[in-house]
């Protein structure tokens, strides 16, 4: 029997002689449920357009170096808003001060740490980089008693503070048997000191020395071993 077809065909199927032609048709009308497409992780990348707002957040350093303070803004994006993917990466960095010493070099360093953040991957490298920057005429100690190289290391510094607080580096921490160890450390030391009538205004002791693995003015001598109050640091183990 000759069948004549009018309509275009978009698809086609081969039956059996037990198989009617309208049975066949049947399901094929049927439109199957369509499978929700999963959602597009967006990873950060050179060619990410910028938003037209982003959020972020300025950190005040102020140094002995220079009579005014900087102001370093470091703005971030929110990749995948709104799923279980969301992640808030750095995007941008400002630095802005009424000095105008270092200028060139601020721009400079402004644009190159702007465009890393913006090629996206694994930009916590950023923060070593920068604290391990030495002056030749000396570092100096910021409030809390840590010791800063340079006023890059500072820059760093306020980056990694950064990082922290949106969850991009880990905070280790100390354990419980550190934590009491620095705990027992600093209450004999403060007993002491109140003993021997001497005081300070610093998060530390007045007599700390400089921890050599945190860069904090925060190692005191107790029992013949020098411990760090800052991060556990002991030189007996």
């Amino acid at each position: 029997m000759t069948v004549r077809i009018d309509k275009k065909i978009v698809g086609y199927q081969v039956t059996g002689k037990e198989e009617s032609p309208d049975a066949v048709q049947a399901p094929a009308a049927e439109s199957a449920p369509a499978e929700e497409p999963q959602d597009k992780i967006v990873q950060l990348h050179e060619k990410l357009q910028r938003p037209e707002m982003l959020i972020g957040s300025t950190y005040k350093v102020k140094t002995p170096l220079s009579e005014h303070a900087l102001y370093v803004t470091i703005n971030d994006i929110v990749l995948n808003a709104g799923t279980a993917n969301e992640l808030r990466r750095p995007f941008e960095i400002f630095i802005n001060s009424k000095n105008m010493d270092h200028f060139q070099w601020i721009v400079a360093l402004t644009r190159i740490v702007s465009a890393v953040f913006r090629k996206g991957g694994d930009v916590t490298f950023l923060v070593e980089e920068l604290r391990s920057v030495f002056d030749p005429r000396g570092g100096y100690f910021k409030k809390g008693g840590k010791y800063m190289p340079s006023l890059v290391a500072e820059i760093g510094d306020a980056i990694e503070c950064h990082m922290r607080m949106i969850g991009l580096l880990k905070d280790d921490g100390l354990d419980e048997h550190q934590q009491k160890l620095v705990a027992e450390k600093r209450a004999e030391f403060e007993a002491a000191s109140s003993m021997a009538g001497t005081s300070d205004n610093s998060d530390f002791p007045e007599g700390a020395q400089l921890c050599a693995k945190c860069h904090t003015k925060a190692a005191i001598v107790m029992d013949g071993c020098l411990t760090c109050l800052n991060c556990g640091e002991s030189k007996c183990g």
